[in-house]
């Protein structure tokens, strides 16, 4: 197998070829940063929500994203139609249960989510990935309180066990991809772990960022589906995390902090080569 970083440099080339047709169903607080997010790394964003329109774009979409954050009923109900549409045609669907674990309502949704479509992959902080496991504790609002080396790494108090191991367990409970991030990014799937340790501190501070990755995530997601080996959904959550660190970090040298980061972080996605992805990623197998 090629190199991790040569992997990931392949495929953010693919998304600037294809540009692929990304449709989420994203919330209202961090609608502009995700579509701005996948624009910026070569895909084509489309944010329809609304009955025939979505399902009509979901018949055309090469991905799907689904976010949680800003949950209605309509908007469930909304997610679950195109879900399905995206589930017959087979294309990849990424959900970020954005708050899980901070109310009952989010956790049953995200349950529900993943019951009923072929979700691909779920992109989770450590906090909502503990609550789609059934444990509980770890998210307050809809940050995660605590971090795979503090809160959540205390298995024994709180039963939640490691970023890593939260990773591995969700994707052998839901036969799906799961990339759990934070200081590092755990991505587990097809009995493999791996770890991304690309990125910058500013990101936690930046309300939408993890929104912005799972946007990414989707439109990688979108140009690995010629991959046959069964790893496609596994290294293009790797590549599209360590993608969005590189250019976090190169942005970061530019910005005096999370506010200047923002445009820094988009117009450094937007220019970011694939040879520079390629010299800068830091993959590995956990």
């Amino acid at each position: 197998m090629a190199h991790l970083g040569d992997r990931a440099a392949l495929l953010l080339a693919a998304v600037r070829e294809q540009r692929p047709l990304v449709h989420h169903l994203s919330n209202f607080v961090t609608m502009q940063a995700v579509a701005s997010a996948t624009r910026a790394v070569g895909a084509l964003p489309v944010m329809a929500m609304a009955g025939d329109d979505a399902e009509e774009v979901a018949a055309a979409a090469d991905a799907l994203v689904l976010n949680l954050g800003t949950p209605t009923p309509e908007r469930l109900e909304a997610m679950l139609a195109v879900g399905r549409v995206a589930t017959v045609r087979g294309i990849p669907i990424v959900l970020d249960p954005v708050g899980a674990g901070a109310t009952r309502y989010r956790t049953v949704a995200a349950g529900r989510l993943l019951d009923e479509l072929l979700v691909t992959v779920v992109r989770a902080n450590p906090g909502e990935a503990a609550a789609l496991l059934g444990r509980s504790g770890f998210v307050r609002g809809v940050e995660s309180v605590g971090s795979a080396g503090s809160a959540v790494g205390s298995a024994g108090a709180g039963g939640a066990g490691d970023a890593a191991a939260l990773a591995a367990a969700l994707s052998r409970e839901r036969g799906l991809v799961a990339a759990v991030t934070g200081a590092c990014d755990y991505v587990a799937g097809a009995g493999r772990v791996l770890v991304v340790e690309n990125g910058h501190p500013w990101l936690a501070a930046i309300p939408g960022a993890g929104c912005m990755v799972t946007g990414v995530i989707g439109a990688f997601c979108a140009a690995a589906r010629s991959y046959a080996d069964g790893t496609g959904p596994l290294l293009a959550a790797a590549s599209a995390l360590a993608c969005f660190g590189v250019a976090a970090e190169i942005a970061a040298a530019h910005a005096r902090g999370p506010g200047t980061l923002t445009p820094a972080l988009l117009d450094a996605l937007y220019n970011l080569t694939a040879e520079q992805l390629r010299q800068a990623a830091r993959v590995r197998e956990g």
